[in-house]
Parts: structure tokens; C-alpha cells; sequence
């Protein structure tokens, strides 16, 4: 089944609001093994939109529409959809109910024009909005699927997750399971990734393999269909364990995982605590960390000590150190890493200096970053690594590099 996106707003078009909801649907979709060739938006204008939806049946399955489901004039998405498809709109009784309690509960006159919202397209299935007061849709035609869906992410997300996904997997060729799973990888760029794998996405067909790279990561999507999730499974399971034995060393984690919630996870585990001296990353380790559930029962505290006066005062960095190899150096980081556990007492301490740029600092370029790790009982060590990007992306995945290498450092010692 493949599918096309299209997102009903003037909004979109003029800037004013960004188009999340079809990054949202994607993401499901394919997880559902449903192919998306192409994103849309279109403008509050019906004679747009059904040109939108006539081009979208010529190459697409399934069409999905996004917003204009609302109770004003511009709101003319399930008016349209119903004029192409000659059907008529008629009044759910259960969503009016819903419409009108609402107005109950929060002591508000509703207008009459409040009442549109609860109108749906004739034959279809309607999908309950538990987070707002316009109902989906899902058409089935014998040439195609439709489904109408709320803008506000707060409406569409939800009812997505709990009705709009089963009532397509409901038209999905009866007795085929469908199975994805997600491999995330750091320290390798998608380019490298995918040379190593070529052959592998090159000769695909069950599974699938979906490369996407974002923020100095790469995830695969591995996606199988067969008569059974076990058979499915296996199929991946296959695919997975030869891909494992090319590009495995960058390997951290499945799903919707994080390197920084990895490695929370581990500290959790072990029992282990941890502070950090931040310079170049200002503090942005610390906020990761602390976003972190649980993170009370791990984290010490941390020192943001971004002049070079504020690693002597505060992390008690010598003076000597600075002067002799600079601030961006191996020993700095080592010396930040160690006496950052000493002063917090913790069992790890670890440590970023570096450049962010845009300009040279002591001789090194943009992108240089020092990440240095003490572990209790174990030799002090210091990472260089060279970083490409803005500011931000410097220092945002210098964070990344340090929760690897700590991941790194704790899994080798769990194997000892």
C-alpha cells in the first residue's frame, strides 16, 4: 500500500505554522510498512484541494488529510472530500453529544456554527476525538482509502494511535502480519553506514531496509510482512544479525532510544554516580541528564566552568596545566574529569573542552572537542574528537560522543 500526505491549511503555505503532523504519519506509516512517495499542502481553497486529491489518486492507495475539520467558513476539507466523492455529510450523533458537553463542562454558549464539527461524510467509518471536538474519518472506495484527520497535533496524534491506524492495518490483505523494528547508530555517518550495508539495501525485498540520518546519528528501519509476527520477526531477526556483523560497533540502541537515556539506563543499572566539568557544552550535559527520569538516584551535580579562571576556582584545574598544554587539551580534560568526581564524590566523572567556533581557539580549529572520563578504580582517559557543524552542533554532539564513550568505558567493565 503506498500512501500520500496532504496537509489542508493556508497556514502551512504562508510560514505561519510548521507541518508536523505529516513527519508524525510517516513515521507510523511506515512502522506499518505502508510506503509514503509524497507530502502535500494545500490552501484553504476547494477547487485546490480537489486538484491536490485527483493528482494524490493517480499515485497513491491511501490519501490522508490533515486539518480543516473545524467549525469555520475556511474549514472546508470533509465538504470537498465529500463533493469528489458524491457522498453527503450528515450529523454524528455521538460527536455532537460530545461537542455539546464540552460546552456544558466549561460553561461556554455554543455558537451554531459549532454543530458543523460534528458532521462526517456518509459511509464512513468515524474515528472518535477523545482531545478536541472534530471526529475523523476513514472512507474505504474499492479504488482507494481515505482518511480525514484534526490539525492540532494534540487531536491527530492520539487518535491516530488508537483509530486511525487499526482501521487501515483492518484493510491490509487479511493474514499478513507486518513487523518493523528500529537499530540506532552512532559514530558513523549515513554515507559510511549505508557503503558498508550497500549490497544489503541494493538486494532488498523482505525485509525492507530504510536508512535516515539526523543530528550525527543514523537509524535503520528494518520492516517484514509474512503469515505470522514470529515468521516476520525472524525475518528481521536475519537481516538484523548481518548487518550487526558490518556496522555493530556503532550500534547503542532500538526504538525510540536515546544515547543520553542509554546511558542513564546503565548508571541506573550499575549503581553508579556521576558529575561533570562543562565548558564547551556549557551545561548542556547536565540538562540532558537531568531531563532524564530517575536521574536524582545517579547524578552528583556538575560544574559549568567556561573560563579558564573558572576551572582554576571552581574545579580546582592548576594553573601549570592551562599555561603548558592550554585549556583545549588532553590533560585539561583529564584534570576536569578527576576533579570534578573528587569534589562531588562521585564514582565517574567526565569532562567536554573544546571549540565551537566559529573562529580558532589556542591553535585549534572549529570542531575540535576533548572529552575527558574518570572512572573510580580505572586509569583517567581523554578523548579528542573532531566534530563538524554550527555551534550547536558542536556542542550538541559532543554530549553524543561523551554518552558514547562512557557507554563504551561502563559495558567493557560489565564484561570483565
Amino acid at each position: 500500500m503506498n500512501a500520500e500526505i496532504i496537509a489542508v491549511g493556508s497556514e502551512l503555505l504562508l510560514g505561519q505554522i510548521a507541518n508536523t503532523n505529516a513527519k508524525f504519519l510517516s513515521r507510523q506509516l511506515a512502522a506499518l510498512g505502508i510506503n509514503v512517495f509524497y507530502h502535500t499542502a494545500v490552501g484553504d481553497n476547494p477547487i485546490r484541494l480537489k486538484q491536490a486529491m485527483t493528482i494524490a489518486e493517480n499515485r497513491a492507495d491511501l490519501i490522508i488529510f490533515t486539518g480543516g475539520l473545524g467549525p469555520t467558513k475556511d474549514d472546508l476539507t470533509k465538504d470537498t472530500i465529500a463533493s469528489k466523492l458524491g457522498r453527503k455529510l450528515s450529523l454524528d450523533e455521538d460527536a455532537m453529544q460530545s461537542i455539546e458537553q464540552y460546552f456544558e463542562q466549561t460553561n461556554r454558549t455554543m455558537t451554531e456554527n459549532n454543530r458543523r464539527q460534528a458532521l462526517v461524510i456518509e459511509g464512513s467509518t468515524v474515528l472518535k476525538n477523545e482531545h478536541g471536538m472534530a471526529p475523523g474519518m476513514f472512507i474505504a472506495t474499492d479504488s482507494h482509502k481515505y482518511m480525514l484527520l484534526p490539525g492540532p497535533p494534540s487531536e491527530m496524534e492520539p487518535m491516530f494511535l488508537k483509530y486511525g491506524q487499526g482501521a487501515i492495518t483492518g484493510t491490509i490483505v487479511s493474514g499478513q502480519k507486518i513487523e518493523s523494528r528500529v537499530l540506532r547508530f552512532f559514530g558513523i555517518g549515513e554515507a559510511a553506514l549505508e557503503a558498508k550495508i550497500e549490497d544489503l539495501i541494493d538486494n532488498q525485498t523482505n525485509p525492507t531496509i530504510a536508512p535516515l540520518a539526523g543530528d550525527g546519528e543514523v537509524t535503520l528501519r528494518l520492516t517484514a510482512n509474512a503469515i505470522s509476527t514470529q515468521t516476520a520477526k525472524s525475518l528481521i531477526d536475519g537481516v538484523e544479525k548481518e548487518i550487526m556483523s558490518r556496522v555493530g560497533s556503532f550500534f547503542y540502541g532500538y526504538g525510540e532510544t536515546s544515547l543520553i537515556r542509554e546511558l542513564s539506563k546503565l548508571l541506573a543499572e550499575e549503581g553508579m554516580s556521576i558529575s561533570a566539568a562543562e565548558s564547551l557544552t556549557g551545561g548542556m550535559f547536565q540538562q540532558e541528564l537531568t531531563a532524564m527520569s530517575g536521574a536524582s538516584s545517579f547524578f552528583k551535580g556538575g560544574i559549568v566552568c567556561y573560563s579558564n579562571e573558572a576551572k582554576m576556582v571552581l574545579v580546582r584545574v592548576k594553573k601549570e596545566t592551562i599555561e603548558r598544554f592550554g585549556a583545549v587539551s588532553r590533560e585539561c580534560a583529564m584534570e576536569l574529569a578527576v576533579n570534578s568526581a573528587n569534589l562531588l564524590d562521585a564514582d565517574i566523572g567526565i569532562s567536554f573542552t573544546g571549540v565551537a567556533g566559529p573562529d580558532r581557539l589556542e591553535g585549534h580549529p572549529p570542531g575540535t572537542v576533548f572529552i575527558g572520563i574518570a572512572v573510580k578504580g580505572q586509569p583517567v582517559h581523554a578523548e579528542k574528537v573532531m566534530v563538524a557543524g554550527t555551534r550547536n552542533a558542536v556542542r550538541t554532539r559532543a554530549v553524543k560522543y561523551g554518552c558514547q564513550l562512557l557507554l563504551d568505558r561502563l559495558s567493557e567493565t560489565r564484561k570483565r
